[in-house]
């Protein structure tokens, strides 16, 4: 089990990007969180298995009906594994 941190950056906010992507995440069985950067991004952690990251990365790619995603940046997280995934 590894820990990812996502950085979407494009139409994010405002469009229940963090909703929606806790939601897949739960779905995934992934926990972490998710939350607006101050910058207009969304920031989301996910650890999990690697093929549940793949299939959180792909679904951030497109995010919501109403989200515009410009760019998902990956990086590893070096943090211990929450129990669950929320939004921050």
């Amino acid at each position: 089990m590894g820990c990812v941190k996502f950085v979407v950056s494009g139409r994010v906010q405002g469009v229940f990007f963090r909703a929606s992507a806790r939601e897949e995440a739960l779905r995934l069985g992934l926990t972490g969180h998710a939350r607006n950067l101050p910058d207009g991004t969304v920031e989301v952690v996910a650890c999990g298995d690697d093929a549940g990251l793949a299939q959180l990365e792909r679904w951030l790619e497109l995010g919501p009906p109403l989200a515009q995603v410009r760019r998902v940046e990956r990086s590893t997280a070096d943090i211990a594994a929450p129990e669950r995934f929320r939004i921050a």
